[in-house]
């Protein structure tokens, strides 16, 4: 199979990796030092164990046209990142081309073949005017949800931090022989990817926990058990969720796992940070408006009132915008 990454990075390259090990015709857009670094020696990719495996039989570039058309496309990119390149993914489509995008939080498709009275309706926090929509047409898309963590360790160097799960499904729930595919190539490559009959379900459970604990941790500087230790911002989280669970009931979406459940899940990882902190910490923009943002902008279409996401919304925003302005990062630093 054809299977083009966009956004060769933490999970976009750990994919391309483990896709070109299993025999797959793999090309790999990236960029700057990231990109020369994969065209002189190849993409290497540090297991949690410290096994190290290096694709090297893998086409890298710059150019969605140099790719050329493919079987699979790959969006590997954060969902801000995906809307200034949309247009330019066309050159990569033929006739029956299948896209995964591999965002976290709600992704632009959601209402795409959703079949509710919200059917057609663009998420503006993460697709704004519709060019996602516009450019990538639903028919094309397999939705995924991404459970693993892994870091850019060095330009060409991809770190395995924990998780292999990459679950798949078709937006309309149906099973395709397209579907089966993209699944057998992923278990192939050494995935757990099953294929569910409703994906936006599991898109709601990972999200549940990124929509609270993500913003909570960039604006407290605090792993997951502590803030889920601290009785006020757990509280706090359970307050989040309990707004997020009421929308997503509204959207005839039901989650398998009690909300205190949920946050003992996140309790247990111990002192992880979380994305967002690390963004915040090394200076780059946040991932606000897919994991916040939208969840906001489907309160709004649910009638749902959402009180302490806006809040926390409000204030991780002002963040972002003062990193981005002032060029700075944020970190806490130990007292002499």
């Amino acid at each position: 199979m054809k299977i083009c990454v966009v956004g060769a990075g933490a999970i976009g390259g750990y994919l391309g990796v483990k896709l070109a090990l299993a025999g797959e015709e793999v090309t790999l857009i990236a960029r700057g030092a990231h990109l020369e670094a994969i065209k002189k020696n190849g993409l290497k990719l540090i297991m949690h164990d410290g096994t190290e495996h290096v694709a090297k039989d893998v086409r890298a570039t710059s150019s969605m046209a140099e790719a050329g058309v493919q079987d699979l496309v790959i969006l590997g990119m954060k969902a801000h990142q995906l809307p200034p390149v949309a247009a330019d993914l066309r050159v990569m489509f033929g006739p029956d081309t299948v896209v995964v995008p591999t965002q976290n939080g709600i992704p632009f498709w959601y209402f795409q073949r959703h079949g509710g009275e919200l059917e057609g309706r663009i998420v503006e926090s993460v697709d704004p005017g519709g060019v996602c929509v516009k450019n990538i047409e639903a028919e094309r898309i397999i939705g995924c949800v991404v459970y693993p963590a892994s870091e850019i360790a060095a330009p060409g160097v991809i770190r395995h931090i924990e998780g292999d799960r990459f679950p798949i499904g078709e937006l309309d729930g149906s099973e395709t022989e397209r579907a089966r595919r993209v699944s057998e190539a992923f278990t192939k490559a050494g995935f757990k990817s099953p294929i569910l009959p409703n994906i936006r379900s599991e898109i709601w459970l990972k999200l549940w926990g990124n929509l609270t604990f993500n913003p909570i941790s960039a604006l407290t500087h605090s792993t997951l058990v502590d803030i889920c230790q601290y009785p006020l911002t757990r509280d706090l989280a359970a307050k989040m969720m309990t707004e997020a669970q009421t929308i997503a009931n509204k959207l005839n979406i039901q989650f398998r796992v009690p909300l205190e459940k949920r946050i003992a899940g996140a309790e247990k990882v111990g002192k992880h940070k979380t994305s967002m902190l690390q963004d915040l910490e090394a200076g780059r923009a946040l991932e606000i408006d897919a994991l916040v943002g939208a969840v906001v902008e489907l309160g709004r279409m649910t009638n749902t009132p959402t009180p302490h996401i806006d809040a926390v919304y409000a204030l991780t925003k002002l963040l972002n915008k003062t990193v981005l302005e002032e060029q700075v990062c944020v970190r806490a630093l130990k007292l002499a």
